[in-house]
């Protein structure tokens, strides 16, 4: 996120775009394909570069909070009507259902035609189920209670100290509501809020700078503990998974993006470099304070986008929701056994119920799949070790299609509002310039 000199971007001139080695995803890309070279070549010393990845998502998610928080706040508080609040945020939830729900059965139809687990003939017994016990003991997160429990911090500070994201979201909203409700008495507090955007979303363009350090530990390490290996025995999973997952990204998603007057293409464009960065890091959250700002930049409402995108990272996984249902049903024709309609049914609305409990839950993907098999005896959950070497390389993929569905939800639920500004989201869209390179106002 280089900033353009200003000789270039003086008002009533055009922005000169900054030479291509500079940008962001530039960098990004060079930096995922030294990744995989090292990892691939020099696996030790990819696996040792671990922490590099590590500690760039621990830099973003030391800022998440307060992005979160500011963004939420101010929106909500300089809101003529409180009533607003609660429209966006049902209006948020009713997408997010039906295209969670939509995935779910996306997934199951896809498995059903495929059949990637048909002909493995592979015996449960056989299976070493000492790894996916661990994430079985985490399904307990998973509950009601368990849900009730990680959204209620433990104090309000301690909200914005612990880094999850619903506690944040809560906060934040319950702040806003109270600061807009003091009316008079309450402006200096929002103007400081106000002001300290500014020096929060500049940090987060300065922590952004290490991202392609990020990506290339991410990726050695990535390549260089499981290797290539693996996919080739899964091939056929991992393929089915990706082009699934795609095809409901251009054909279902684009299809909602031409109905609401963009292209879902342009969109993709606009944030590849959040994209790559979360190709890179296998993490989506990597890129949610970039994907919140420029949602703002391309013409969504403040206090639209501070609501939907952080309950979207949390209800709205279109891509960890495709790939429940295939996974547990590959798990299932891998070890011949049989389901009925009934039990699919079944599987279908427990993964509906488990997926929304998934929120905030480290490894939500995997965790969330071994809660649901747990629940549904049918499937044995020890098959999850058939598919436990090469999750690493789907959750690259489930954390693109949550990205790039949140942000289509981001702009379907701001018209739906009234709140979006088409002529700012197609000049956004259709700018040759990445916004990654303009300088911070």
């Amino acid at each position: 996120m280089q900033p353009i000199p200003a000789s270039t971007a003086t008002a009533g001139t055009p922005a000169v775009p900054v030479p291509f080695y500079k940008q962001l995803y530039v960098q990004v890309v060079v930096a995922i394909a030294i990744g995989v070279l090292l990892g691939y070549f020099e696996p030790q010393y990819g696996v040792a570069l671990k922490p590099l990845g590590d500690a760039f998502i621990k830099l973003v998610k030391m800022i998440i909070a307060p992005v979160i928080f500011l963004t939420i706040v101010t929106g909500i508080a300089s809101m003529t009507h409180l009533k607003s609040v609660g429209r966006v945020f049902g209006k948020a939830m009713l997408y997010f259902l039906f295209f969670s729900t939509l995935a779910l059965i996306v997934g199951m139809v896809v498995a059903h035609v495929v059949q990637p687990g048909a002909g493995m003939n592979v015996n449960v017994a056989d299976l070493d189920q000492k790894e996916v016990r661990s994430y079985v003991d985490k399904t307990h997160e998973l509950t009601i209670t368990g849900f009730l429990m990680d959204i209620i911090p433990k104090s309000l500070l301690g909200s914005l100290s612990d880094g999850n994201i619903l506690q944040t979201l809560f906060v934040a909203v319950l702040f806003g509501v109270a600061l807009s409700l003091s009316g008079d008495r309450g402006r200096p507090v929002l103007n400081f809020l106000e002001s300290l955007t500014v020096p929060i979303f500049r940090l987060v363009h300065i922590l952004m700078r290490a991202a392609p350090i990020g990506a290339l530990g991410a990726m050695a390490f990535t390549i260089g503990k499981y290797g290539v290996a693996a996919l080739i025995n899964l091939a056929w999973l991992v393929g089915s998974f990706y082009i699934t997952a795609l095809l409901f990204v251009l054909v279902i998603l684009g299809l909602v993006a031409r109905l609401c007057g963009f292209s879902i293409i342009k969109l993709i464009r606009y944030l590849k470099a959040e994209l790559l960065l979360v190709l890179g890091t296998s993490s989506s959250e990597s890129a949610l304070p970039s994907l919140m700002e420029k949602m703002e930049k391309a013409g969504c409402e403040k206090t639209v986008v501070g609501l939907v995108v952080p309950t979207g990272y949390s209800f709205n996984l279109d891509g960890t929701n495709i790939y429940m249902t295939l996974a547990a049903l590959f798990i299932a024709q891998a070890t011949n056994t049989e389901l009925t309609l009934g039990h699919q049914i079944s599987l279908l609305l427990v993964a509906m119920l488990s997926s929304k409990g998934a929120a905030g839950v480290t490894g939500a993907g995997f965790i969330t799949l071994a809660a649901t098999l747990s629940v549904v005896p049918e499937v044995p959950v020890a098959g999850m070790a058939l598919i436990l070497g090469v999750d690493r390389f789907m959750s690259e993929c489930r954390s693109l299609t949550n990205f790039i569905g949140n942000a289509v939800a981001t702009v379907v639920v701001s018209k739906w509002e009234g709140a979006l500004d088409t002529a700012k989201l197609q000049q956004a869209l259709n700018s040759k310039v990445d916004p990654d390179d303009e300088p911070v106002a």
